[in-house]
């Protein structure tokens, strides 16, 4: 998860994990020498960060670039932790040693280039072996977690009953980022995208030794251009009231048949499941219709190239180096990949993640910082509920329930107070795929031993190092890892303007996926359940329509527009978060008068936090992603939109007719 768009939530359906820090910003056309040049009044974001966006090349191994690199801060401790591992023998079978073999065998890449093949050639016996649709049924549901598949599956509370988990179906398996890099022929930068992937899979065919690598590419990308067809568009993924069909393993059979369910769930290791939530059951169908109808040698030969797409960084350079042509440079837009130590910690935070958690915050996480979050918190939350209290857009019935929902959010900050137990997973320091393959069978046997059984809400969906935020609507509470409470995000000694300009806005930002277009249609119990009069609906639906007409104009690159319906809930939630951390900030003062620092009152202060929390500079092979996929608006316009909506802004810089960024009280958007 990348670090940029501290929001989220729903995530875990809609993405199945949207992050809170998310997404990328798009690129910015800056000036020579802009910054100081510009004002507040015509562009906040540009004010706050033109001349750092002038000044600021993005390095060769990334894809974007911000203004504090919190991601790397946090990896560098990691490293740093796993190194001091290495300086002394670690008790045999501790997270100590599992987290230092484990690190140590991903990057020891003259031990991986001498094994060359032979690592995978067992799972690569497994694919040759499949001979019939029911072979094929067992791979896929065996493969869960270790390869992305067409069905794609993870364990969730049950919507409309959150005291138990279940688990739920999600459409997957394409290659390329969004079902839109197949279907939008003629589109020259999703063309060019489409035409890399090609390259990279005849790369891999003819690396593993298949005799016809070109017809091989073009048989996977027929493939999975028909099953691209079958997905439903990121826009039509964000009402969670469509997501929840239950269906047992008979109502599968019936549903979409042709394909061995029974088999297939029994190798998941759901074979006692009673149900499942179908997250798209028109493209469930569709894609167990294809498993059904196209060749089995299509099907092995698809599985070939996602098995060896998914384990090309732990097989020799070659392979590497068409992973990195293909997903670093034509979708990424790098110019050279990653060093190998910090790809090496991405992949252990995946696969141990809680065991670096406790690591982590032993060493990086004081108990004084989670004390002044959480007063943070209950400030913000003060400020939501007068907000709430005071919403002319509510009836009194339905406003009841709102607070009684607020009134019930469970905050988790730092870390978790049970970890997760890691004694059953086997880790060598000579064996880099088959640590991976077996991280990824445990941490999914971990997921599906919940099924059917009472939710813990005491587990956590993030680790304490990730640089991210979130909201869970099924257990309603909001999560802040000990990572992103570092600056910029959270400084302990920093002004109070400067701190809700940043993680109070985060923090206000998920609260308000509570009550965004998703998360409203869950109660305080976390259930799937319509507490809304209609009438208040239909207002809160028309603020909405506001805000999706706001955000289409965007072009954030030439040609390509933002997606108002897909940004909706999280520039809802941008809005709501700069307008409840402001009132917030302001109750925080106490009544008293906030200094002037460098020049600028608390408000202008405040404001500019809020931009130089967007900071971002980004590759546009990347913006194309996000524009693509992902529901984060670019990080120019969510700090700019909120801002020329937000009464205060005016207020805090004057604004008049004729600046850029004034917008009239009568057209400002108000979200409480």
């Amino acid at each position: 998860m990348n670090p940029l768009s501290i929001t989220t939530a729903l995530s875990l359906l809609a993405a199945l994990a949207q992050p809170a820090l998310a997404t990328p910003a798009a690129s910015v056309p800056v000036p020579p020498g802009a910054g100081a040049a510009v004002r507040p009044q015509d562009d906040l974001f540009l004010a706050a960060n033109g001349q750092w966006l002038a000044q600021t090349a993005i390095p060769a191994d990334k894809s974007y670039v911000l203004g504090v690199e919190v991601n790397d801060i946090t990896d560098a401790r990691i490293r740093a932790i796993v190194n001091g591992l290495a300086a002394s023998r670690q008790p045999a079978g501790s997270i100590e040693q599992k987290v230092g073999a484990f690190y140590a065998a991903y990057t020891d890449t003259a031990a991986i280039e001498r094994a060359g093949l032979a690592p995978l050639k067992a799972a690569l016996r497994e694919v040759d072996a499949i001979d019939s649709p029911a072979a094929l049924a067992t791979f896929l549901g065996r493969s869960q977690g270790v390869i992305d598949t067409p069905l794609w599956l993870r364990v969730f509370p049950d919507l409309k009953n959150p005291a138990l988990s279940r688990a739920m179906m999600w459409q997957g398996g394409l290659g390329l980022p969004d079902r839109e890099y197949y279907l939008a022929a003629g589109d020259a930068r999703f063309d060019a995208a489409l035409g890399a992937y090609r390259a990279y899979l005849e790369t891999l065919a003819r690396l593993s030794g298949l005799p016809n690598a070109s017809d091989a590419a073009q048989r996977v990308i027929a493939l999975e251009t028909a099953l691209a067809q079958t997905h439903a568009k990121r826009e039509e993924l964000m009402d969670p009231a469509r997501m929840y069909n239950p269906m047992d393993a008979a109502a599968l059979n019936k549903h979409a048949p042709g394909f061995a369910w029974d088999a297939y769930l029994a190798a998941a290791s759901l074979g006692g499941a009673t149900t499942l939530m179908v997250a798209h059951p028109a493209s469930l169908q569709a894609a167990a219709g294809l498993l059904a109808e196209r060749p089995l040698a299509d099907w092995k030969l698809y599985i070939r190239m996602r098995t060896l797409d998914a384990h090309a960084n732990v097989l020799p350079q070659a392979f590497r180096d068409a992973r990195f042509a293909f997903r670093g440079v034509a979708l990424g837009g790098a110019k050279a990949p990653e060093p190998r130590w910090q790809q090496g910690i991405a992949v252990l935070n995946g696969a141990l993640g809680e065991a670096v958690g406790q690591l982590y915050v032993r060493r990086h996480f004081q108990p004084a910082h989670k004390r002044q979050v959480q007063a943070m918190v209950d400030n913000v939350m003060a400020a939501y509920r007068e907000s709430i209290q005071q919403t002319a857009r509510m009836t009194a019935a339905t406003r009841g329930q709102a607070l009684e929902k607020l009134a019930r959010y469970r905050t988790k900050i730092g870390y978790p107070s049970v970890w997760r137990d890691y004694r059953k997973l086997e880790v060598r320091a000579d064996d880099a795929l088959g640590n991976k393959v077996r991280a990824a069978r445990f941490n999914w046997q971990q997921q599906a031993a919940k099924a059917d059984r009472a939710v813990n809400r005491d587990e956590w969906h993030f680790t304490p190092q990730t640089v991210d935020a979130m909201y869970d609507p099924m257990l309603n509470e909001i999560v802040f890892p000990a990572a992103v409470l570092q600056p910029p995000f959270f400084d302990p000694a920093a002004d109070a303007a400067m701190n809700y300009g940043a993680i109070g806005v985060n923090i206000a930002h998920e609260i308000t996926h509570g009550f965004d277009q998703m998360g409203s249609q869950f109660d305080g119990e976390g259930k799937l359940r319509n507490w809304w009069a209609d009438q208040d609906r239909l207002a809160f639906d028309a603020l909405g329509a506001r805000l999706v007409a706001q955000f289409d104009t965007v072009e954030a690159l030439p040609g390509k527009r933002v997606n108002g319906k897909l940004t909706l809930t999280e520039n809802l939630a941008d809005l709501a978060g700069v307008q409840v951390a402001y009132k917030a900030y302001i109750r925080s003062l106490g009544g008293k008068e906030a200094p002037v620092i460098d020049g600028r009152t608390g408000p202008q202060r405040f404001f500019f936090a809020v931009a130089h929390f967007r900071r971002v500079k980004m590759r546009d092979e990347m913006m194309l992603q996000t524009l693509t996929s992902d529901p984060h608006a670019p990080h120019a316009n969510r700090a700019n939109g909120p801002a020329a909506n937000t009464d205060a802004f005016h207020d805090a810089f004057a604004t008049r007719p004729g600046d850029a960024m004034y917008k009239p009280a009568a057209e400002r958007i108000r979200a409480w």
